[in-house]
């Protein structure tokens, strides 16, 4: 790198910048902004062509500069592409959610009108072809979901535990296949 009077440097080791006014062989003389004279090894100088407050321009979210830059970069999509937007249905199958009050049910009472929710909601997502149903049954003591798994097993469907993440540990997704055979 080849220095000349004039050129704007910033000192490597250093927060100093400032303009080349001498040049001595290896050795430098700079001006810096507030008029102090340092001489300094060429080695231990790097000469700035663009000042650092024209550079952060582009670490500006909101500059325009930026934006063309990123709007160039972008890939196009395609017309031709559909997204495919999955339908999951979700059904609570507490009893809390499916009637206003237990006052005059017993257990076999309310399990019955789950399981007949379950079905019916089944049958629905068949007719409308909705591909997965996930039925929210809580963990208890697990007879309403031995029994749901019962009666899925008699529809074209796969079943499997929900998500975790999403539903926990109480929960059925259905895959519901479209063309049973």
């Amino acid at each position: 790198m080849s220095l000349k009077i004039g050129n704007k440097v910033a000192v490597l080791d250093d927060v100093l910048k400032g303009n080349v006014i001498g040049i001595n062989g290896a050795e430098i003389s700079v001006e810096t902004t507030d008029g102090m004279i340092f001489k300094f090894n060429a080695s231990e100088l790097v000469r700035i062509d663009v000042e650092q407050h024209e550079l952060s321009k582009f670490s500006d979210i909101n500059n325009s500069l930026l934006k063309d830059k990123i709007a160039q970069n972008k890939p196009k999509k395609s017309l031709f592409k559909k997204e495919k937007k999955e339908v999951i249905l979700e059904v609570d199958l507490h009893i809390s959610k499916l009637t206003k009050s237990t006052r005059n049910m017993d257990n076999y009472d309310m399990l019955n009108l789950q399981l007949d929710t379950a079905k019916s909601k089944i049958e629905f997502a068949i007719a409308k072809r909705i591909a997965k149903v996930v039925f929210i049954h809580g963990v208890g003591e697990g007879v309403l979901r031995s029994e749901l798994l019962r009666l899925l097993n008699k529809y074209p469907v796969k079943f499997y535990d929900a998500s975790y993440k999403k539903y926990g540990l109480g929960a059925t997704e259905v895959y519901i296949f479209q063309n049973p055979i």
